[in-house]
């Protein structure tokens, strides 16, 4: 980019300008607080950056072009010229039917992609009506107990117009299973289904814990739905490998994508050993990420992550199809970083995250609602949430070029400095057996308590400003209006329940779970022998039941 004399002479500037400007102005006027650092990890950030910060950066190698490796500055040639990124926003709560309603809402405001959230018991695997559920039926999202709850969600809404993603992990073959059938029903061919299931049961044990099964038998479903995708369900991505969940555990911004890309590594290398081409599923995988305030720390991240799982895919394992080495993501604006004081100024906090994604080159993005501090949001907050979207896409200009910030000088150190920490953490995980192993060992969970609590001292302590918490607060808050969930609505969904109990033949039922034993007891895949059950309108706690006497259930260790 400059050549060594020029460089110098920038150099020089630049000590010039230190000693005979800032330094007499900063030993007047002083600066405003002692330390400038990134929003985690603690990486300083100095006063100014020049091209001597990047005068190892090779723009070939490093950078590239926009939908050319190494994919640091896009995975596609056009990005959002020739197509906005999907405006995705989370939904879902209490039943089926309101589910539909708020996602019909949705779409007429002009949501381009729908995104399902499932009750904690159906995360679990269990039914409405089990012990293990009462009290949570339909609070933290929609109830699935059947294949007939699936058709109600989807009740008037075509599979092959929408994109949906569905935030299931440890079921999420069963809950594809019932949305392959409700396309099935409605006539669609399987080739034209789109969506994401996000079926990433490895950060579960490291952030979530709503895990079922052990590490291998988890696995080995999570690879039948990576072989039976490719040839059935081309147009679905069978994973969504997410580094969201391990940010909100209180990750930095390179252990998001570290631990993020090493889970995604371990996936790969399972597909591999059970046989599968890596081209043949790479292309399918899938990336999800949070998007916190400090803008251009998070658009350093995305561009590192991008070209770090570039180098992964093709000098680890030989990827050859450009697909298997695009890192494509989906982005939501960060929960954790909502307060619950003042919560008008989360639509401000919302808008600059999801600003962060969009700079970053997200492919598709959600953004929370200003209540979800308190409750499920309100359809108000959740059309200001999608506004924000179609605003920042239509009125800012963000999305006018390609890589709007590629070529800063403290973008790009920055991009370089959180690659290299990722392969720092990753290098360790190599040495520690992979990550299934860090992960058992407790050594992942480990990291992230430990910068969690180092950035919450620094909260506590006033090093850390939250605007609204510990500086800047009102001695009152104004009442809102919040979502809730009419009690009423587990008994009606238990009742729900019964009814489709009634109506189904009970000797399918068996059939189709005792095939799906022993398909578990064997080396079937499992995808066919979950379509069958839930057609027969097996429920999810009695599918996910039954692959429980096969595969038993997770006990996890403790990270302290």
């Amino acid at each position: 980019m400059f050549d060594e004399e020029e460089l110098r002479s920038i150099r020089d500037g630049r000590d010039k300008w230190e000693e005979n400007s800032y330094q007499p102005t900063l030993d007047r006027f002083g600066e405003r607080k002692e330390q400038f650092t990134t929003d985690t990890g603690g990486h300083e950030v100095d006063p100014l950056y020049t091209p001597n910060d990047v005068a190892d950066l090779d723009y070939e190698d490093d950078l590239g072009f926009p939908g050319a490796e190494p994919y640091t500055r896009g995975v596609y040639p056009t990005m959002y010229r020739g197509r906005l990124w999907t405006m995705r926003q989370y939904a879902g709560f209490s039943t089926a039917e309101k589910t539909n309603e708020r996602y019909h809402y949705l779409l007429d405001e002009g949501q381009t992609g729908l995104s399902m959230a499932f009750d904690l018991p159906t995360q679990m695997g269990y039914d409405s009506d089990a012990e293990m559920a009462a009290g949570e039926v339909g609070k933290s999202g929609v109830a699935i107990d059947s294949l007939h709850d699936m058709e109600t969600v989807f009740d008037g809404i075509p599979l092959d117009e929408v994109s949906t993603s569905m935030t299931i992990n440890a079921p999420a073959s069963v809950l594809l299973a019932m949305y392959i059938a409700v396309g099935d029903r409605q006539g669609v061919d399987r080739s034209q289904l789109r969506g994401t299931i996000q079926n990433d049961v490895l950060k579960e044990y490291i952030a979530r814990n709503t895990y079922i099964y052990p590490p291998e038998p988890s696995m080995r479903i999570i690879t039948d739905i990576f072989e039976f995708c490719a040839t059935e369900v081309p147009k679905f991505n069978t994973i969504s490998i997410s580094g969201y969940h391990i940010r909100e555990a209180g990750s930095t911004a390179a252990q998001e994508i570290a631990f993020t890309l090493a889970d995604g590594m371990e996936y790969v290398e399972t597909a591999l050993d059970a046989g599968l081409n890596v081209d043949e599923f790479a292309p399918q995988l899938s990336f999800f990420f949070a998007a916190y305030n400090n803008i251009l720390e998070e658009v350093a991240k995305f561009r590192a992550a991008r070209r770090l799982w570039y180098s992964l895919m093709e000098d680890r394992y030989g990827a050859e199809n450009p697909k298997s080495k695009q890192l494509k993501f989906h982005t939501q604006t960060a929960g954790s970083a909502l307060t619950a004081q003042q919560i008008e100024n989360n639509v401000v906090r919302v808008a600059y995250q999801a600003l962060a994604a969009v700079l970053g080159g997200t492919q598709s993005l959600h953004t929370n609602g200003k209540d979800e501090a308190l409750s499920l949001p309100t359809e108000e907050s959740v059309r200001t949430a999608l506004r924000t979207q179609q605003i920042l896409a239509h009125e800012s200009g963000a999305a006018d070029t390609i890589d709007p910030l590629g070529g800063s000088y403290y973008v790009e150190h920055l991009t370089d400095e959180l690659e290299q920490q990722a392969r720092e953490i990753i290098e360790e995980i190599d040495e520690r057996d992979g990550m299934r192993n860090a992960i058992e060992e407790q050594w992942v969970q480990r990291q992230i308590q430990d910068a969690a609590f180092e950035r919450q001292r620094e909260i506590e302590a006033g090093e850390r400003i939250i605007v609204g918490v510990n500086e800047f607060t009102v001695d009152e808050e104004p009442t809102e209006d919040i979502e809730e969930v009419n009690p009423e609505d587990e008994r009606r969904q238990i009742e729900r329940l019964e009814g489709v109990r009634k109506r189904r033949d009970d000797s399918e039922v068996e059939d189709a779970l005792g095939a799906l034993r022993t398909a578990a007891r064997g080396e079937d895949n499992l995808m066919p022998y979950l379509i069958d059950a839930v057609k027969a309108y097996a429920t999810t706690g009695e599918i996910c039941n039954a692959m429980r006497d096969v595969f038993g259930e997770y006990q996890p260790g403790t990270a302290l």
